[in-house]
């Protein structure tokens, strides 16, 4: 069903110009509306914030379609006008306000202007609905900047939301069926905030901070401990009291909350586990809508993705058809060397890899190391090299002053790129890879690197990524332990993206931790919730 809608809407955007012609919807008013849309500030004041240059245009180009005619006028229009109303009312669900998407009255005994205004400010709000929820409520490029490879293309929200907007005046529930993402991660999210704006927030004390708190150990802050587990469901009521000793009940429900919100499920009651447990209902709710945006935002980029990584939950999934088939954990970039954001596609593989080490790293990481003990270079086999690739001898180097150099780690089990790096355009010189640090994935956050991307159980992505006999072929190359290139027969399709909340089909959220400290600026930049 997903493939056969995307194909319509392509369809639909490149017959853009043909769309206004073929619509059956005969005119209800014989006036041309596009000289009062001109003067709008004169003849229609006040004019809603929301219409400046861009949004003007946009309806500059819907009224010209339908030459001028009136999209709202007349008894038949009365349905188009109450699903409108629907769906406006119905863009809570998705973390919008529709209090943004007024609706001016259009009476029939209304002057002719007033007719004119309310159906131009009436096709505002709808435009800008469906624009809001087909590319997002903010910009993301100013927010959360994700590069995309020249090769790849993307529809232009604006003509998708105009064309989706004339294909069905007649009933707009289906354009903001079709201007809604479709994605499983957006339905699903969609659904659980739903139910939850539904509800008060949730409420509980906050736990004072204290020692780290141990299995078996006794702190008088376990009472209030139990009733915030208790408060969702994490643990059940208890028959007899443990009193202030941290029991196996209270330790399994701790770990349970761990995992569901990205920190290491080991029952110990640390800062880490502290700060979420305090977090309050309201902001929680702040933080679905937040991942509502952005899920709008990636939603063209995820629909076209195989291989998708979320930075902030430091996992890698494997999606095929809208269905995921396989997740794993990864390390990303720590906040000071953040991993960027990018759409791309996995072209080839650097089997038993060398390092060449970063600017940034040499500058920052390597040097005071080397500095500090002479045979560094030698413990890590490393090899220096001028600009041009050619070897020069670490003993003349002056490591005070070391100038132009470059320094590279031969391929091997000391190798942090391990045994395969796995290649894609982009202009950040990151790229995923194979990892000798095994031990730091039962970590959490897995917030380890500096912008590359380390993946668990690679040789299991790899057997996603090739046919059986590349597999085979890879495999045979990874093991004489030469340097190669190999080019994909099938290149992968890749978005690496920020999402700190995901939902199941059950409709139980999962949190990941906000390692960038991105949700409170974007949550902040929303239009405030003030219901």
């Amino acid at each position: 069903m997903l493939n056969k809608c995307t194909s319509y809407l392509s369809a639909v955007l490149l017959a853009l110009p043909l769309v206004a012609s073929a619509l059956d919807v005969p005119p209800t008013d014989s006036e041309d509306l596009r000289p009062l849309l001109e003067r709008l500030s004169e003849r229609c004041a006040p004019l809603p914030a929301s219409l400046d240059e861009h949004a003007l245009q946009l309806l500059r180009s819907f009224y010209g379609l339908r030459d001028g005619r009136p999209a709202w006028h007349g008894q038949e229009q009365l349905q188009q006008l109450q699903q409108l109303r629907e769906q406006i009312a119905q863009l809570a669900d998705d973390g919008l306000q529709p209090r943004e998407y007024p609706l001016p009255s259009l009476a029939a005994d209304a002057f002719a202007e007033q007719r004119g205004c309310g159906d131009l400010l009436t096709s505002h709000s709808y435009l800008q609905a469906l624009l809001h929820l087909r590319r997002g409520r903010l910009l993301q490029q100013q927010l959360e900047p994700l590069w995309h490879a020249a090769e790849l293309t993307r529809p232009d929200p604006q003509r998708a939301t105009l064309s989706l907007a004339l294909l069905h005046l007649d009933a707009p529930i289906r354009a903001f069926i079709g201007a809604r993402p479709s994605t499983p991660e957006y339905q699903r999210l969609r659904a659980a905030y739903a139910q939850h704006r539904q509800q008060p927030p949730a409420r509980w004390d906050a736990l004072p901070a204290g020692p780290l708190l141990r299995p078996e150990r006794q702190d008088p802050r376990l009472p209030a401990l139990r009733a915030r587990l208790l408060a969702e469901g994490y643990l059940a009521g208890m028959a007899d009291d443990p009193g202030p000793r941290f029991d196996p009940a209270t330790v399994a429900a701790l770990q349970r909350f761990q995992a569901d919100h990205g920190l290491k499920a080991d029952g110990l009651l640390g800062p880490a586990s502290l700060a979420e447990l305090n977090l309050d209902g309201q902001s929680r709710r702040e933080q679905l809508r937040a991942n509502l945006e952005r899920l709008r935002w990636l939603a063209d980029d995820m629909r076209s993705a195989e291989v998708l990584i979320n930075v902030a939950a430091a996992e890698l999934l494997l999606v095929r058809q809208g269905q995921e088939l396989w997740r794993t954990r990864t390390q990303v970039g720590r906040p000071a060397r953040q991993t960027p954001l990018l759409a791309s596609h996995i072209a080839r593989l650097t089997l038993n890899p060398t390092w060449t080490i970063p600017p940034t790293i040499l500058r920052e990481d390597k040097l005071p190391l080397i500095r500090e003990d002479p045979t560094y270079l030698e413990l890590n086999q490393l090899s220096v090299l001028d600009l041009d690739g050619n070897d020069l001898d670490p003993q003349s180097i002056d490591w005070d002053y070391p100038g132009a150099i470059q320094l590279r780690q031969a391929a091997g089990s000391h190798n942090p790129l391990g045994r395969v790096a796995l290649r894609f355009a982009n202009p950040f010189s990151i790229y995923l890879h194979d990892t000798p640090s095994q031990q730091l994935f039962d970590k959490a956050p897995r917030t380890f690197s500096s912008g590359c991307v380390r993946v668990e159980a690679v040789d299991s992505l790899l057997a996603w990524l090739l046919s059986p006999e590349e597999l085979a072929n890879v495999q045979a190359r990874i093991a004489t332990g030469a340097t190669e290139e190999y080019r994909l027969q099938r290149p992968a399709p890749l978005l690496i993206a920020y999402w700190t909340v995901e939902a199941s089909d059950t409709g139980q959220l999962r949190y990941a931790p906000d390692i960038y400290g991105w949700d409170a600026r974007l949550i902040a930049a929303l239009p405030a919730d003030t219901r």
